[in-house]
This record gives C-alpha cells, sequence and structure tokens, in this order.
C-alpha cells in the first residue's frame, strides 16, 4: 500500500512516500521510498506542492497509485498547519483517497526509546511539548512556557528530549539528555517530525480501511493573526 505523507507543524516542510506493507508487527513494518525536507518556517505554503511532486517522482509513482494519504495536525503555528492540512485533504479528496490525520509530534515521540519529551517551538517564548513511554505519548500535546514544560516533562519521570525547542530555550532544558531510538527505529532520533513516523501510526487504520477521522488541526491556542472585527462607526 503506498501512502504519501505530509507534516507542516515546524519550520521543516516534510514530504514521504512510503509502502506499507503490514499493520501486525508494532510497529507496522512501513518501507521508505523517497523523503524530501526543507526548512524554511515562511514559504511552506510555496514549498509543498513541489516537494510533493519530486517525492512522487523520485520513487516512480503516479498519483493514481496511492491508496491513502497521513498529514500531521500539529500543534503547530496557524498558517503552516493550514497549508498541509488543506493540500493533505484537498490531495487525497481529488484522487478519492482515505486522508488521516495525526498528531504531529508524534512523529518524532514515536521514534524514541524511554521516558522521552518531544519539544517544538510555539512561538510567543512558548513551546509544545509531549511525554513518551517507549514511544507511546502519556502525556500532552500542551503548550506551556519553556520552564514550565520542563518541570512537567520531569513530573512524569522524563530524562531524555528531542525536537527544535530544545535549541532555542537550553538553559529551560540543559539537564535532559539526547533522546534515544526506540526498538526498530535506530539510534538517531530526527530534528523534525517524520512523515514516514506518522504513516507507521496511521497504517493499522488505512489496512483495515477505517474511514478517517475529521482533520482538526491541534492549535492548542487561539491563533497569533487576530481575525478583523467589525467596523467602527465613523463620527463627523
Amino acid at each position: 500500500m503506498l501512502v504519501l505523507a505530509l507534516d507542516t507543524s515546524t519550520p521543516a516542510c516534510s514530504v514521504a512516500l512510503v509502502n506499507v506493507v503490514d499493520a501486525a508487527p508494532r510497529p507496522a513494518a512501513v518501507r521508505p521510498l523517497a523523503f524530501r525536507q526543507v526548512v524554511d518556517a515562511r514559504r511552506h505554503g510555496e514549498l509543498l506542492s513541489p516537494l510533493t511532486r519530486d517525492t512522487l517522482v523520485e520513487a516512480g509513482v503516479k498519483p493514481a497509485d496511492l491508496a491513502g494519504v497521513v498529514v500531521g495536525l500539529g500543534p503547530g503555528p496557524f498558517t503552516s498547519l493550514r497549508v498541509g492540512i488543506v493540500t493533505a485533504a484537498t490531495f487525497a479528496a481529488a484522487l478519492g483517497l482515505p486522508c488521516h490525520g495525526v498528531c504531529s509530534l508524534d512523529g518524532l515521540g514515536a521514534a524514541t526509546g524511554g521516558r522521552t519529551g518531544v519539544v517544538t517551538d510555539a512561538r510567543r517564548r512558548e513551546v509544545f511539548w509531549a511525554a513518551y513511554a517507549d514511544g507511546a505519548r502519556i502525556a500532552g500535546p500542551a503548550v506551556d512556557r519553556p520552564v514550565r514544560a520542563a518541570e512537567l516533562l520531569r513530573a512524569d519521570g522524563v530524562g531524555d528530549a528531542t525536537g527544535p525547542g530544545l535549541a532555542l530555550y537550553p538553559d529551560a532544558f540543559a539537564d535532559f539528555t539526547a533522546a534515544r531510538g526506540g526498538a526498530g527505529a535506530g539510534a538517531a532520533v530526527p530534528e523534525y517530525p517524520d512523515p514516514a513516523v506518522l504513516a507507521v501510526l496511521a497504517a493499522p487504520d488505512l489496512l483495515a480501511g477505517r474511514a478517517p477521522g475529521p482533520l482538526t488541526p491541534i492549535y492548542l491556542r487561539r491563533p497569533d493573526v487576530a481575525e478583523p472585527g467589525p467596523a467602527k462607526a465613523v463620527t463627523g
């Protein structure tokens, strides 16, 4: 089963094409076929479609060959998330394919072993975070000040951490060690959510033919850009 997976929840705009072989193992057996990623938070809108095209071309796969689409639902910035989710939903609808959404932080956390925290940039001097135990999420996703997020991770017994939020607030997370790869994930943990891992998490539903749930973005707070209010009356 050929599956296209996208994530735009962080500064990285990421696309992966995978072949989902079997969901019986945990995690599912997924063979990566192609991957594209560009780290540029301001260009997701112009990058995602070309990256998707290049990913398919690299693997020699046509859109009609696909069996499903997976997209990261965040948490992440309002505009970035909309780019990924709308693109994935439109692409899937045009081809008559199911489109499944997965928490983007799981694209990092599911690849880790032991008690691990995932931390990404939420802007406004805050971070998005979640805690994992051997790849399974046990807390979050949530948004907090870095110091508070670190406190909550420690309370969950987390000593390892990964994600682009760590480098932004090194003092808050100074006592955390680098995350370790989980069983079958290899030693390295990617810096940004891996869309191939999102496909692994959605594989059981895809192979079982289950209907996707709503693609509801995980914002965790109101968007940075406020909607315009009613026009003010002009007085002479």
